[in-house]
This record gives structure tokens, sequence and C-alpha cells, in this order.
């Protein structure tokens, strides 16, 4: 399947708010196949990716810095062990309350994996845009650009939002939100749920992004880090991505 519709798929899998923020893909290749060498073309082009990549990164950056609030929070979301310990013992009788704490942390859980797959998916499409505008005109840009959003882009550094994954993960395990022996039952009534079905459903997107690009290349990007559950790390790929 041709990248656009596979981006097509994963902003449909997104959540509602989120579908604006991503990679004008089609836009940005109609600009590129409209080049005719002229210095004003490629003026027009270079602002309209920089005005995308703009984009990209205030959402992520949104996006992230909401995270952290909300992760330092105390609210339901956030609990230390102890915290944590207690509440599900009060709650212990009352499952209505405990599904609820459960249905918090794997939300929020799957909103930051779903911001990683954001991440992931809009680089490889600004990486793809620039071999088009490359191939097209004999110019540059991918590799410069490719570095400058490594070095200077808050969405392609997502050390905090990983770091948080794993400690939310941690609480997913004291709360013992998808324990051992009752894993699949969970498994598919978790799959039912709003959040972690699109969480799900944009990991096998990026499965098959990834699937159709096996070359490795220099400004390739490294593998995306996914939930650490034995179903979810199944759509891991094994290797990275490249841009050109």
């Amino acid at each position: 399947m041709k990248f656009g519709k596979l981006l097509k798929r994963q902003i449909e899998q997104s959540l509602p708010e989120w579908r604006d923020k991503f990679v004008s893909y089609k836009e940005l290749k109609r600009i590129v196949a409209s080049i005719s060498g002229s210095p004003a073309d490629e003026a027009a082009f270079v602002a309209a990716l920089a005005a995308d990549i703009d984009k990209i990164d205030s959402f992520f950056l949104e996006q992230e810095e909401e995270f952290v609030i909300r992760h330092r929070a105390r609210t339901p979301i956030r609990f230390n062990s102890f915290e944590l310990q207690e509440a599900i013992k009060k709650a212990a009788e009352a499952a209505a309350e405990m599904a609820g704490i459960r249905r918090e942390i794997v939300d929020f859980h799957g909103e930051m994996v779903l911001l990683l797959s954001y991440s992931s998916i809009n680089y490889i499409g600004v990486g793809k845009i620039l071999k088009k505008h490359d191939k097209r005109t004999g110019g540059a840009l991918a590799a410069p650009v490719a570095e400058a959003v490594r070095e200077r882009r808050h969405f392609f550094k997502t050390e905090t939002v990983s770091r948080m994954v794993r400690e939310c993960e941690a609480m997913m395990a004291e709360a013992a939100v998808l324990p051992a022996e009752a894993a699949p039952e969970a498994l598919a009534a978790a799959a039912e749920h709003g959040i972690f079905r699109n969480t799900v459903a944009a990991l096998l997107t990026m499965e098959d992004v990834r699937r159709g690009s096996s070359t490795h290349g220099r400004h390739s990007l490294p593998p995306l880090t996914l939930p650490d559950s034995d179903w979810l790390r199944s759509f891991q790929p094994p290797s990275p991505i490249p841009i050109q």
C-alpha cells in the first residue's frame, strides 16, 4: 500500500482533535510536482515544508507538555506505589471504581503511545517528501533537513514521552491492569475501548509502513518505542525506516 494511503489510515485512526496536525503529504506532493525549476517554485516548496514541520513540532511539544503535567499531577492517573495499592484496596469492593482507575491509566498510556506513533509517521512523511523533491529537482535537501530535524526538532526527541510510557507501564502493573491469568480476556475487553483500540490500530498501520520500507540508510528513523506488552510488542518492527 502506498504511503499516502497508510498515512490517511493513520490519521483516521488518531484522536479526532489530532487529525489536522499531521504532515500535509498530499499537498506537499502537489507542490513538488508543480516545481518547474524556478527559484519561486523552490521557495514556495521550502516555505510550505517549513510551515508543516513547525505545525508538527508545535503540536508534539504541546502534547508532550500536557502529558508531563498530567503525569505529575496528583490525580487518579498519577500514583506512587503506596498510593496506588491503597486505592486498589479501597476499590476492592467497588468494581466500577477499580475499572475507572484502570481505564484512566490505560487511556493515558495509549495517548502517549499514539504520540510516539505520530512522531514516527510524520518524520517518515517529511523524509519521503524530501526524497521526491530531490528526485524531481536534482537537489539535495533531504540530508540537511533530516539532520536539522534530528538535532533541533522536538518531535524527533521522544525520550521524555518514552520514559513516561515506561513509568505508566509500571503503574499498570501495580494496578494489575493486565494480570497474567486474565490477559486474553482483559486484552479482548480493552480492545473494545476507544483509545486502546485506536492505539493498536495505529501501531498496526506503522507496522505496514515499516514493512514497506526495508532498506537502511544514514537518515533512517530509529525503531519506534512501544509499550512493554508482549501483545503490543509483537507489532514492533525489527529494523529502522529509511527516508532516502
